[in-house]
């Protein structure tokens, strides 16, 4: 944990209100195809619900895989995430390799389980095929100050998954201090995370600007003093092109080019797929094409 104190944990405010207005300002008034399409090809296509099962996952797989039939000019989604039981069926109906498996993992979405099975289910989710899995940190034991413990966790998940890309949830809308979310971020790279997460989606406010601002300038700073480039993921109501267009510029702003790609930018959405499909396909917003 000797990153925390390599680092400024505070946040000043109007930094991020700054950041935030120039990142409002350089978002595409119109003709917002162009953009768009980049921005599809960052999202992981998520279903997380209670009611999932192999009929509906299956027709996820098959959708995705009829993209390029069906919207030639648009290319993939970055990957499709589903809960772990269910990773084996699309490992079995995704025909596309470049569409990767994503799963969540390690008690989702509380994380108030043991370690030991957080590490069982997701070595399990690995063996089904998956190629990325995305956890929660404990956020319960965050706010308690005990830092170690969710180090070692993290550290531990990701020492067993070896290859296999974490992206760490800090589920910012339990954070009510851009300074904890600075902690969070840092805390999460230094014990391994590939990608850091805002949301899980199941609580409000999910992704907000302010958090994403935040930890992507903690991201910056860690990649300035070490050259190691981590990911960055929003998640949790980002719905409209609007809004995912707003958190593009904001990565591009701080962290820019190199990380405008799905290598290290995704987008954890469901209803914004179909919505940038009916925007560039003049289908209107309430295309259902997901």
């Amino acid at each position: 944990m000797k990153i925390l104190s390599d680092y400024n944990l505070s946040v000043d405010p109007d930094d991020v209100k700054e950041i935030l207005s120039r990142a409002s300002e350089s978002v595409p008034a119109a003709d917002l195809k162009d953009p768009l399409k980049k921005v599809f090809g960052l999202i992981d296509l998520t279903t997380l619900s209670e009611r999932d099962n192999t009929e509906n996952v299956s027709l996820l797989c098959r959708k995705v895989n009829q993209l390029g039939e069906n919207f030639a000019e648009i290319g993939n989604v970055a990957a499709i995430c589903v809960f772990p039981e269910l990773v084996g069926v699309v490992k079995e109906k995704l025909e596309n390799p470049l569409v990767s498996i994503a799963s969540v993992g390690g008690g989702f979405p509380a994380s108030q389980t043991f370690t030991n099975i957080k590490v069982m289910e997701i070595e399990q989710a690995i063996q089904l095929g998956a190629e990325e899995i995305d956890i929660v940190m404990n956020v319960g034991k965050f706010l308690m100050e005990d830092l170690e413990y969710v180090d070692y966790e993290i550290n531990v998940i990701k020492q067993r998954m070896g290859p296999v890309h974490l992206k760490v949830i800090l589920e910012t809308g339990s954070l009510n201090d851009l300074s904890l979310i600075r902690k969070a971020s840092l805390l999460a790279i230094g014990a391994g995370a590939d990608f850091i997460k805002t949301s899980t989606g199941k609580i409000s406010p999910g992704a907000t600007p302010e958090a994403m601002v935040v930890m992507c300038s903690a991201i910056r700073d860690f990649y300035n003093r070490t050259g190691k480039k981590i990911g960055i993921k929003p998640a949790g109501g980002i719905s409209d092109p609007e809004t995912a267009l707003l958190y593009y510029q904001i990565v591009k702003e701080i962290l820019g080019e190199d990380w405008l790609n799905n290598e290290r930018f995704r987008i954890g959405a469901s209803r914004l797929a179909n919505r940038i499909l009916g925007y560039i396909f003049d289908k209107g917003p309430d295309f259902g094409y997901f």
